[in-house]
């Protein structure tokens, strides 16, 4: 199992009794928590409680590194990026399992080899997500089988080609970024 990221620091900001979820979704809730502050004022935290994911960089034996485009509606446009998936049962899930389930399903390769890499907190401003970062190699390519909302085009880049698209402003996902990164790949 993963180590845990952190430990709660409830010294620093103490949380009164009244905490509220304010939505609840398919994939995020929102929470408003009423705190004190370290100066005794008191104030609201409002953030997205996230149950966790997980992205993966599959190599391919001469090196191309495999990519996904998706519509990532938020941002109005198709998105490259890894392969990446939520933690379907939050911390409950081993996220190495789920890895080798959001490979599969996302591009259809089935890989040999795992390495964790780094894990990561996305948006702590405001969100508590964690995403765990994997590398996979030794590819077997299967049939895709995405979920059936989701629409994603699976294309293979050589290092240079995603160093040129960064540089481009055309590869500019986080997780994508960090991932390529911690694997050496950029």
């Amino acid at each position: 199992m993963l180590k845990k990221f952190h430990e709660p620091v409830l010294d620093e900001i103490y949380v009164e009794g009244s905490n509220e979820e304010v939505f609840s979704g398919r994939l995020l809730k929102v929470q408003r928590d009423h705190v004190t502050l370290p100066n005794g004022n008191d104030t609201t935290r409002e953030y997205i409680r996230h149950p966790g994911a997980v992205a993966i960089v599959p190599v391919l034996e001469d090196g191309r590194v495999v990519l996904v485009k998706q519509c990532r509606y938020p941002l109005g446009t198709l998105l490259w990026e890894i392969p990446a998936g939520k933690l379907d049962h939050g911390e409950a899930e081993d996220p190495d399992e789920c890895a080798k389930r959001e490979l599969s399903e996302e591009t259809g390769y089935d890989a040999a080899h795992w390495q964790r890499l780094i894990s990561i907190a996305t948006t702590p401003g405001f969100s508590d997500e964690i995403i765990h970062l994997y590398k996979a190699w030794g590819l077997q390519k299967y049939a895709q089988h995405t979920d059936e909302d989701e629409f994603i085009g699976v294309q293979a880049f050589s290092p240079e080609q995603l160093k040129k698209m960064i540089a481009e402003g055309e590869l500019y996902d986080a997780k994508t970024l960090c991932a390529l990164y911690a694997a050496k790949i950029i």
